[in-house]
């Protein structure tokens, strides 16, 4: 018999990356692309989506062949994607009707407004679960169906896009949406994805009619909702495709969720912090959504075909790794390795505090206006403070989250798994540990949105088949345990929570188009 192993497909916001696991839970095979960022004016963001699909194949025919494996030892195909991020696409072409507008972007900040104004953020959230923020997918389809180009439609179907959303001839999805569709020919997405737009009620596990209507989304364009890890599987590749074989998709989490079950967060209280463009705290919270007081999402965790579903509280922050890639536009460090020899180079911030607020704050302070800002300078401020205040950036803004999540959840985190590209960086997980007072725990395998989404479908094609076997694939790298002055920490993060205050309400309709 020949050596099975499950693939997934990491669909991030910049690129795609496509990975083989073994029964172990260890790589075999890894592929990456990275995609363009587009940004027609301040403060939107765009993907391509046939860019993406596109890469997407690259990546899988890359890894399969540099691993020397044929498609056809895949047991199955998990799909891990960028949350929020929405297209719409003519069902009959295939193509999509305008570029996706992506999680980051905040061209509809005015239509949250006027639900603020007419007092539905909270109408919202019990449904929900989320706030009402141009973040999440309702109000970019509600822009989509109002403003794509209905000459980028077959000419020959010249009528309106919301028309023909209607009846069902253009359809709306998340990114795992579009690659399903792509890969099977199905409209489907997972209870976590659906759980993400907006339009969905996580109390029903159903779209919602009246949030439908509230966005004008017509409920005829939305895919089908499945669980994370489907016994039934969304469906296969075409034998006669790019594949060249019959694959199972057969599981699909967005990122921060397919981060949890990768974790194998399966348990209520178990937490994680992935470190990426942005940064995600997810707490499994149970079979209960549990309701945040504190600037926290409720969300769906996961579910298995047959089982009921897990909830958990979310902490979304919006910029973290994007901190450090702005310090390399800018010329203050020539790679992402180079700010933790900056950083070690010098024994404090000398005051200095940066609140990265780029495209606003998320939780726990959801200010939409806030915008990026540096305080506490000197003549004597070097780059190297200014590197090291942005690692702190990370760290504080995840101590506002587990300081709201431990107050929603009245459980107290013993340790915290943490994830993604910056947690390679050693000064960061000592600098977390010590802001949280709390053992950071680093797994072997960082890549645990790919894994995540590998044991879903896995799962659910019987390569593993108890959760068991996916906690004893679960190795530690290394834990860093806090060795921080305590009082220190306490006065740092006082002055930190007076830096985020001057960032709020910073930005302007006025202000350079936003």
């Amino acid at each position: 018999m020949t050596e099975q192993y499950v693939g997934a497909i990491d669909q991030g916001t910049t690129g795609t990356r496509f990975m083989v696991f073994d029964h172990e839970g260890q790589v075999v095979a890894n592929a990456y692309e990275k995609h363009e960022q587009v940004y027609p004016e301040p403060g939107w963001v765009e993907h391509r989506p046939m860019e993406i699909w596109e890469n997407t194949q690259s990546v899988i025919e890359t890894a399969l062949e540099n691993a020397g494996l044929s498609a056809d030892q895949l047991a199955a195909i998990g799909i891990t994607n960028q949350r929020e991020t929405t297209l719409l696409w003519d069902a009959e072409s295939g193509k999509p009707v305008h570029n996706a507008i992506v999680w980051q972007d905040r061209r509809t900040t005015d239509r949250v407004e006027t639900l603020e104004a007419e007092d539905k953020v909270e109408w919202v959230r019990e449904k929900t679960g989320l706030e009402a923020d141009a973040y999440f997918s309702a109000t970019k389809a509600e822009w989509l169906l109002d403003n794509a180009d209905p000459v980028k439609m077959q000419r020959a179907r010249p009528a309106d896009v919301r028309d023909r959303a209607a009846e069902g001839e253009v359809l709306f999805g998340t990114i795992d949406t579009w690659l399903i569709y792509n890969l099977t020919g199905n409209h489907i997405t997972d209870v976590t994805n659906a759980s993400r737009t907006m339009l969905f009620n996580i109390h029903d596990m159903a779209w919602d009619d009246e949030l439908c209507a509230e966005f004008d989304v017509p409920m005829e364009m939305l895919p089908e909702v499945r669980p994370s890890s489907d016994d039934d599987y969304y469906g296969h590749t075409d034998p006669d495709g790019f594949l060249g074989a019959e694959v199972p998709v057969a599981g699909a989490l967005g990122d921060q969720q397919a981060a949890l079950f990768g974790q194998t967060c399966y348990d209520e209280g178990d937490a994680k912090n992935t470190y990426g463009t942005g940064s995600f705290f997810l707490m499994n919270t149970g079979n209960e959504a549990v309701t945040s007081e504190h600037g926290l999402l409720t969300t769906v965790g996961f579910q298995r075909t047959g089982e009921p579903v897990q909830y958990a509280l979310e902490g979304a922050i919006f910029v973290t790794g994007a901190a450090i890639e702005w310090l390399e536009d800018v010329d203050l460090i020539e790679n992402a390795a180079q700010t933790e020899e900056l950083a070690r180079s010098v024994d404090s911030t000398d005051g200095v505090y940066v609140v990265p607020a780029f495209t606003g704050l998320g939780a726990p302070h959801w200010d939409q206006r806030a915008r990026g800002t540096i305080v506490g300078m000197t003549r004597g401020t070097r780059k190297e403070h200014i590197v090291r205040a942005t690692l702190e950036s990370i760290a504080f803004q995840t101590r506002d989250v587990m300081e709201a999540m431990e107050a929603d959840s009245g459980i107290e985190m013993n340790d915290l798994r943490v994830d993604g590209g910056a947690v390679k960086n050693n000064f960061l997980c000592q600098l977390q540990a010590n802001i949280l007072d709390t053992t950071i725990v680093r797994p072997q395998v960082d890549e645990t949105t790919a894994l995540g989404s590998a044991y879903a479908a896995g799962l659910a094609v019987g390569y593993w088949e108890t959760m068991d076997e996916l906690r004893d694939n679960w190795q530690v790298d290394r834990e860093f345990e806090s060795d921080s002055d305590a009082e220190g920490v306490e006065r740092r993060y006082g002055r930190w929570s007076e830096a985020v205050e001057r960032s709020k309400d910073w930005a302007r309709d006025d202000d350079g188009g936003e």
